[in-house]
């Protein structure tokens, strides 16, 4: 009777070993075929121009917002992964969410990825829109 405890215990304990939790995040879909065309909103920071979603590029990386949640890549052509609350820049962090949604100013725009060589800057002449797409 003793031994028929003993291995009905054991087997309780083991049991939550063979548990599987399964997480799933989705990450982001965002991709350019080329670098995309980037309007500096404050120093150091650039928005991607007139794009449906919040596209930031901050020290060489693009950054997307899902919520809590912020994703990073290199590359334009997609790539995102996860990053925690302390790897994300400050500058970005404090932005309000759809602030920088479809931006598109009268500010210098630069149309290569910014990175090691030349950049070519253009600078805007006349009206820009605002976020909601409406003219200044």
């Amino acid at each position: 009777m003793r031994i028929r405890t003993l291995v009905v215990v054991a087997s309780v304990v083991a049991l939550p070993a063979f548990a599987q939790v399964q997480i799933s995040v989705q990450l982001p879909t965002v991709t350019f075929n080329a670098p995309p065309p980037l309007v500096v909103v404050e120093p150091g920071v650039q928005v991607v121009e007139d794009f449906d979603e919040e596209v930031y590029f901050v020290s060489d990386y693009y950054w997307v917002r899902r919520g809590p949640r912020w994703y990073r890549t290199k590359d334009h052509r997609g790539g995102w992964v996860v990053v925690d609350g302390p790897g994300v820049p400050a500058s970005i962090v404090r932005v309000p969410e759809g602030k920088y949604r479809r931006y598109k100013r009268g500010k210098t725009v630069i149309i290569d990825t910014p990175g090691p060589g030349k950049v070519k800057v253009k600078k805007h002449k006349g009206k820009g829109r605002d976020r909601d797409g409406d003219d200044d």
